[in-house]
């Protein structure tokens, strides 16, 4: 997979995607990942990438000159264009699966008070937020989203049942789990795991998922149709 990023501050990127499962996916060719300067697809001496909003108000946009150019050189016949935004739609694990599919994904990092409208338009394939919260500017949600799907991809976490027993992927939590040893401070794990009966383990963890997603998240039992 391929993925480019546009964003005001490529330094915020050096650290999280150097380490851990991202790394490794870069370093086997599952993932081909470049960081791009917004400000090196303006042609005036300040390297201008934002103006005032036509009708007054505050804050700054980012014009569409630099992204329209970005855009022409940096896209495939097959790219996304994904603009991160606290307008987009909630990214989330099943979006993610859908992103990993994808050949080529450009993600435009947000800043100031968002984009001009034409960029929206003519150019944007999606629009993506990961919370109901405003962030400085787009690169922390793009690192988020670089994450999920990475580690979808196949391959990249050795293991690929890794990525199908977890939380979200079959719409509930993650069941509790336990390591050595089988007693710490009093605190013991639970018989049925120690049994070696997999069909009881897999009925046990089954049933912790479903009540753990229902003490905590009862809004994906009812985006999935699970009636208690």
């Amino acid at each position: 997979m391929k993925i480019d990023v546009l964003t005001l501050f490529p330094a915020m990127f050096a650290g999280p995607l150097d380490e851990s499962i991202v790394k490794r996916a870069r370093a086997e060719g599952l993932l081909d990942l470049a960081i791009h300067n917004l400000r090196d697809y303006t042609h005036d001496r300040h390297r201008t990438v934002d103006d005032k909003p036509f009708g007054g108000g505050p804050g700054m946009l980012l014009k569409p000159e630099p992204i329209f150019e970005a855009m022409e050189k940096l896209s495939r016949e097959k790219t996304r264009l994904i603009l991160l935004t606290p307008a987009g739609r909630k990214f989330n694990h099943s979006i993610a699966r859908e992103l990993a599919r994808q050949e080529h994904l450009l993600l435009v990092c947000g800043s100031y008070e968002g984009f001009d409208e034409r960029v929206r338009e003519a150019l944007a394939n999606d629009e993506l937020s990961i919370g109901d919260y405003v962030l400085t500017n787009g690169a922390l949600p793009a690192m988020v989203i670089i994450d999920a799907v990475t580690r979808l991809l196949p391959g990249a976490l050795g293991d690929d049942q890794s990525a199908h027993d977890e939380s979200f992927s079959c719409g509930l939590l993650e069941y509790p789990q336990y390591t050595r040893p089988a007693e710490f401070r009093g605190m013991k794990v639970p018989e049925v795991l120690l049994s070696g009966n997999h069909a009881e383990i897999e009925k046990w963890r089954l049933e912790q998922a479903k009540q753990r997603t229902k003490e905590r998240r009862r809004d994906l039992l009812e985006q999935n149709g699970v009636v208690d």
